[in-house]
């Protein structure tokens, strides 16, 4: 999962050597939560118009924490 989401991050971002994920331990409900890092220049293109390409990030990790029978949510710093 982790990897799925550096790849996406790499796609979109100008300088991909910058992009980070961080893991935190499943919370009571048994979600696990992502942190996308990028550079600062490349934060308006992973979050997008109005959050769009955000949104979008975030709807393709859910679906595959479903196919993976997990609950996933990706927060961006």
């Amino acid at each position: 999962m982790q990897d799925l989401l550096v790849f996406i991050a790499q796609g979109l971002v100008e300088q991909p050597d910058a992009v980070t994920v961080t893991v935190d331990e499943p919370k009571e409900d048994g979600t696990i939560v992502y942190h996308l890092h990028v550079a600062a220049d490349d934060m308006g293109r992973v979050i997008g118009k109005q959050g769009r390409v955000a949104k979008a990030i975030r709807t393709v990790m859910r679906a595959m924490g479903n196919h993976q029978e997990q609950k996933i949510a990706v927060e961006i710093d």
